[in-house]
């Protein structure tokens, strides 16, 4: 196994997989300085204004001349983005192989005919100030009640439902109400204060078809003893979930968010891969996942709309595309302000190096629908979706979509979970073994230890794994599971 990768024939960088020093060889030429694992060094001669070349693109331009050996990074080199663009639809479809591989998981079949893969009881707030009550709901129904028929009992803070107008209020009202309806959930209590925005009345007569047996709704402004009737009304939901049972499915019944932060030089090359292949496995056995981080995806987007279905599905994600620069350029940022102190230090460059490798974890596989944020899966296959590259709005995001868990791969590192599981991917075996309780996969191993296909294998019976409720992930261990909620305009 080399300590070097060329990733693509027309690369004309290579990339450390490990540290070097001034004077060693890589790639057949000799270091003029010093190159940190997951950074990049000529492998040629680079003019000023010449394309650095990674992945098979360009990831931006050489500001200067770069002699092979040097370290290529941001001092020498600047983006290509600007702004808006006109795309035209020349699609291509690469050929899909994948694992020969069946898979069963143990769910929750759910009236609407989706499938949980937790039956958990939710507390869901219309309004941030009703957090500290639902908490102390659910620790007195926790004194007096046997819980554990159940995978838990949960509820999850934010900010928001009141103090917004137009559409920041109807956003956060969707997001919470695809919260209501969402399968991992085998009961949910809605819990509103009566003064807010977004009321109780409201939210129930716009939440469409949810199932009335498994979700109840409370106004604390409105109840004499709010902890009596909300213990009252969990205990109404838990009688009812308690003796839900798991049915053996197909593993196509997953639907799966794929998402990164806390990226690395390696994040490219192992973890996101990794998610790509896997992404692969779901679509050609009838699975689904979601690919969100629109900003991520500025400077790889050709890339994806030439695997649009049709010009139809080509034409919302131009629209996503440009959708989302133009809401940077409306606050006045400029779009290509990306990517991180985080990344830059772990051996990203620009905008479209960090993008070229987040990509990687849609795979190669057909993009059969885009949605908008709030919107909700209806098709099977490799989904877009408009998300920021916000962690937590971005797997709130997921979720509200319909996705059971994320898989969230890092190269630096993170503690977080949403408001389902998420499993965290690493991209380089030293994470994995610093920080064990965050991090539940390694996908390092790609690096001289196991082949793609090994390693697909091993993730794929870890996901069922998950699924079935076998394995918790980091984040349910640590009880971490927090939501965020997109916010564009003025607050009152």
């Amino acid at each position: 196994m080399h300590d070097y990768i060329i990733i693509n024939q027309k690369d004309n960088v290579a990339v450390a997989l490990r540290d070097f020093k001034k004077g060693e060889e890589v790639a057949g030429v000799i270091l003029l300085e010093d190159l940190p694992r997951a950074h990049k060094v000529a492998i040629k001669d680079i003019k000023v204004n010449e394309d650095i070349i990674k992945y098979g693109y360009p990831i931006g331009h050489a500001t200067k001349d770069i002699a092979k050996g040097e370290h290529v990074h941001v001092n020498n080199t600047k983006t290509n983005l600007n702004d808006l663009f006109n795309y035209e639809y020349h699609p291509h479809f690469d050929t899909v192989t994948t694992l020969k591989k069946d898979v069963t998981v143990d769910v929750y079949e759910r009236s609407s005919g989706e499938y949980g893969i937790r039956n958990e009881l939710w507390i869901v707030q219309t309004v941030g100030c009703v957090s500290g009550i639902a908490h102390k709901i659910i620790a007195e129904f926790k004194k007096r009640y046997d819980t554990s028929a159940i995978d838990g009992i949960y509820t999850f803070n934010h900010p928001f439902g009141c103090s917004q107008m137009g559409d920041d209020h109807t956003m956060t009202r969707t997001i919470l109400q695809d919260m209501v309806k969402h399968p991992n959930a085998g009961g949910v209590l809605v819990l509103g204060l009566g003064c807010e925005n977004n009321q109780v009345s409201v939210f129930k007569e716009t939440l469409g078809k949810y199932d009335e047996k498994r979700t109840r709704f409370m106004v604390l402004q409105e109840s004499k003893s709010e902890i009596e009737d909300g213990v009252a009304l969990l205990k109404e939901l838990y009688d009812q979930m308690k003796s839900d049972k798991r049915v053996t499915k197909p593993i196509s019944v997953l639907r799966i968010g794929l998402k990164c932060g806390g990226s690395d030089g390696m994040s490219g090359i192992t973890a996101n891969p990794l998610l790509g292949a896997l992404s692969d496995y779901m679509a050609v056995n009838g699975g689904t996942t979601v690919l969100g981080e629109v900003p991520e995806m500025f400077g790889a987007e050709q890339i994806l709309m030439a695997r649009a279905k049709d010009e139809e599905t080509f034409n919302k994600t131009v629209n996503l595309i440009n959708d989302f620069k133009a809401y940077f350029k409306n606050h006045n940022q400029v779009i290509y302000e990306n990517p991180s102190p985080g990344n830059k230090k772990g051996g990203i460059t620009t905008l479209e190096d960090k993008s070229l490798g987040c990509t990687q974890k849609s795979g190669h596989s057909v993009v059969c629908d885009v949605l908008k944020m709030g919107e909700r899966i209806t098709a099977h296959g490799l989904n877009l979706i408009s998300t920021p590259g916000n962690d937590l709005v971005a797997t709130t995001t997921l979720g509200a979509a319909g996705c059971q868990m994320v898989l969230f791969t890092t190269g630096r590192g993170t503690p977080f979970g949403g408001f389902i599981p998420t499993i965290k991917v690493s991209s380089n075996t030293e994470l994995y073994k610093a920080k064990p309780e965050w991090i539940d996969f390694n996908a390092g191993a790609l690096v001289g230890e196991k082949s793609m296909d090994e390693l697909l294998g091993l993730f794929v019976d870890y996901i069922a794994d998950v699924a079935s409720g076998k394995k918790k992930t980091n984040n349910e261990l640590n009880e971490f599971r927090e939501i965020s909620i997109f916010k564009d305009g003025v607050m009152l």
